[in-house]
């Protein structure tokens, strides 16, 4: 019997088609360009092994032929279709056997994360009639929760991949986008029970991801990317899916649920495969330096030029940390690249320059919370009296960026305000939503982030989300501040804290810090709770009720960024509660 040929990645780089960086009308017409050449798409398992290898030549192939099998399954040009976004050929597939057929995909959440089941088939069923998708595209696994959610939303059609593949291939003439048309809908990571859809256009995809390849990776035939980014995220899809291919970069993956379980799977097949670029939310850097536990000098991460941060607020101690720990693996910190973007701009707005050393702006806290001023610190100022801030870079070219007052007036530099974007990247809404589009894009053709920052040499910096901020005794409260104040203490991780406010019994706004606690023993949880209250108030200035709760009980994004709107919902609901205090404690 012979053996099984051993599967060979793609390679790094095309020898005989010349590398186009974007400048493509449509998707379709950047996958038909990428399939003339020899890279593409690798897929690992959650040990590491190389499993499935899809050239974009044959990713071409495969979409074509599932275009077909979609119109056979009775699916109509401008319909929407839903797809669970696992990390796979098959949802690439699917995703681009859409833009063939002229059909509008809409990638949705792979994992049921924390809420569980029913949670899970809730948000799907939101997805789908906020979608008003017909069509749910599957996975075996998940067959289950898909068609409960599809049932509660009126959806008849659910094909597994197997069915959908099993489908005789339609003789019709395949219409795919033109450049004026949609190219997808995509949920942002807060989308809920009443989600809002971000339509993106062709144009809008095409102008994003040229930026991201020209401007802000700068990307060249030595490159080669990794993800580990859930593909339903922005960041993800957008940036390691989607911009890749339109530069014809080669990537390797991982699934997200592997990275949970091993963080440090990601530095090693880095490593093996020399990778140049990838990215990550903060905490991933903090999750994969924490695991590698002292083996840096086992991996050459030498090649990584580009180690890109967003997806959530940029934090330079946990960036210097992974620097420490990785500089045996032969990682430069210049390859630090704080970027800021969102759906609604289809992912990329700003980057720092390729190469250049991490800046990090500390001004004066009480400036900063009374007077919304980001004021430089004094020399010697201590440490206490401070805020850092990473610097995030420069909108990209042919987009602008302005801070502006609750006047609506642009502000000064260093002055916080709200961060307002435009440019040929931008939304064309939210999917049937006049209303909630018409609240955040003005006449002006300007969307409110939402974020509140300030600008600095023409650069942002991001200090919060507007809807996050704390309004107490007349003063302004970043819950940040709290959060990682109380990370500070011994025994309380990163991500193990969300800050809000709730009305008190008096009617005044009280603030509220829930802490994930680990421990067993009543003294040891009591001693906790004192240390996080003091710590809090000598680092915030303000007096807090520390509510202790098990492990696993604060609610993220898919994104992976905590949820404090949805933390203090469940803290209302009950949903959340402190742990008991044992009647030992609780009678001293």
């Amino acid at each position: 019997m012979a053996a099984t040929p051993e599967l060979q990645r793609t390679p790094r780089a095309n020898r005989h088609l010349p590398q186009r960086l974007g400048g493509f009308a449509t998707i379709a017409d950047a996958l038909d360009y990428a399939a003339q050449g020899v890279t593409g798409f690798n897929f690992y398992s959650g040990r590491g092994a190389l499993q499935t290898v899809l050239p974009y030549a044959e990713l071409r192939h495969r979409a074509l032929a599932t275009a077909r099998k979609l119109l056979s399954a009775g699916v109509k040009p401008g319909d929407r279709v839903a797809v669970v976004a696992e990390t796979g050929a098959d949802f690439m597939t699917v995703f681009f056997g859409c833009q063939y057929a002229g059909l509008v995909p809409c990638p949705m959440p792979y994992s049921m994360y924390i809420g569980g089941r029913d949670a899970y088939v809730e948000r799907v069923a939101g997805m789908l009639k906020a979608a008003r998708a017909n069509t749910v595209i599957t996975t075996d696994e998940l067959a289950g929760q898909i068609g409960d959610g599809a049932r509660l939303a009126g959806v008849s059609r659910v094909l597994t991949h197997a069915e959908l593949q099993a489908q005789p291939e339609s003789m019709a003439r395949l219409e795919g986008f033109s450049a004026d048309d949609v190219a997808y809908i995509q949920y942002s990571s807060g989308s809920t029970s009443d989600p809002k859809g971000v339509l993106i256009t062709q144009k809008s995809i095409a102008a994003n991801g040229t930026g991201i390849l020209r401007y802000g990776l700068k990307i060249t035939p030595a490159d080669r990317a990794f993800s580990w980014l859930p593909l339903y995220h922005d960041m993800g899809l957008v940036g390691f899916c989607l911009a890749p291919m339109m530069g014809q970069v080669t990537v390797d993956f991982m699934a997200t649920t592997a990275f949970a379980r091993r963080p440090a799977l990601w530095l090693k097949l880095m490593s093996d495969n020399r990778s140049t670029a990838a990215f990550s939310p903060t905490f991933g850097y903090e999750l994969a330096a924490r695991r590698v536990n002292g083996d840096a000098a086992s991996l050459d991460l030498s090649a990584w030029r580009v180690a890109g941060i967003g997806g959530d607020m940029v934090r330079a101690d946990v960036l210097e940390e992974f620097s420490r720990t990785m500089a045996a693996a032969g990682f430069k910190a210049s390859a630090f690249m704080p970027s800021y973007g969102m759906a609604e701009s289809t992912l990329a707005v700003s980057f720092v320059d390729v190469g250049s050393d991490l800046k990090v702006d500390r001004i004066d806290r009480a400036a900063m919370k009374t007077f919304h001023h980001a004021v430089p610190a004094r020399p010697g100022q201590p440490e206490a009296e401070l805020r850092s801030f990473v610097v995030c870079g420069k909108p990209l070219p042919g987009h602008a960026m302005e801070v502006r007052g609750e006047d609506g007036k642009a502000l000064p530099e260093r002055r916080i305000g709200r961060i307002m974007v435009t440019g040929p990247s931008l939304m064309a809404g939210y999917y049937q939503k006049p209303e909630a589009t018409a609240a955040v894009v003005g006449a002006d053709g300007f969307l409110d982030t939402g974020d509140m920052g300030y600008l600095l040499d023409g650069a942002i910096v991001i200090t919060g989300r507007a809807k996050d901020l704390i309004l107490h005794n007349g003063r302004n409260i970043w819950p940040q501040d709290i959060e990682w104040a109380a990370e500070r203490v011994d025994g309380v991780r990163s991500g193990d804290v969300a800050a809000f406010a709730v009305e008190g019994a008096t009617g005044e706004d009280e603030v509220v810090v829930l802490v994930e606690c680990r421990l067993a023993d009543a003294a040891a949880r009591e001693a906790l709770r004192r240390e996080v209250g003091a710590v809090v108030h000598e680092s915030a200035g303000v007096q807090c009720q520390i509510v202790l709760v098990p492990p696993k009980s604060l609610p993220f994004t898919s994104s992976g960024k905590l949820s404090r709107a949805g933390a203090r919902q469940k803290y209302l609901d009950g949903e959340i509660a402190e742990m008991p205090r044992p009647a030992m404690v609780a009678a001293q």
